[in-house]
């Protein structure tokens, strides 16, 4: 059984003033509804994958060393974009790091679903969506990635970021079209 997840599609990421606005990010957001409303009209459970921190910034950890302060909980910037309706038979993961996995529970959520294939879309490509196939492969899920769904913080490590996700597992790019 398969799974989309939809990984922080927020303000923070996507917004005009975004703190870490990701090159391409506008462009993929009539991409994503679209492979939502495919998922959603084959039955396969849609899964949003956010990052919310602390008010105080304790959660952070090493990620202030890179990042700017960003998914503040409460903030309009920790929203998921208007664009983008979650529907009451959707499911929220909330995550404090790159992967979805660490420290979540999205393993025990695919599990319980019967998944054992992730669809992988948001951003950024580089960083979030990266570490969340890594860590999906490790634990034993096959992932795909929609390549017109996704974007990273710069062309460059998007593109980076892909080829790097390919060497993981064969045929790993899809269109939307093939969820």
């Amino acid at each position: 059984m398969k799974a989309l997840l939809v990984i922080d599609m927020q303000n923070d990421f996507l917004g005009e003033n975004a703190p870490l606005k990701c090159e391409g990010g506008q462009e993929i957001i009539e991409n994503v509804v679209e492979a939502i409303a495919r998922a959603r009209q084959k039955e396969i459970p849609v899964i949003h994958v956010i990052q919310i921190h602390r008010k105080d910034m304790s959660d952070f950890g090493l990620e202030l060393e890179c990042s700017k302060p960003h998914c503040i909980e409460g903030t309009e910037g920790a929203k998921i974009i208007q664009e983008i309706q979650v529907e009451e038979k959707d499911y929220l993961v909330i995550k404090k790091r790159f992967s979805g996995f660490l420290a979540t529970d999205l393993e025990l959520l695919l599990r319980s679903l019967g998944v054992n294939e992730i669809i992988i879309t948001g951003v950024a490509t580089d960083g979030c969506v990266r570490a969340t196939a890594v860590d999906a492969h490790q634990l034993g899920f096959h992932f795909k990635i929609v390549k017109d769904c996704t974007a990273g913080a710069f062309y460059d490590s998007h593109e980076a970021a892909l080829k790097y996700l390919c060497r993981l597992q064969k045929n790993v790019l899809i269109g939307i079209d093939e969820i």
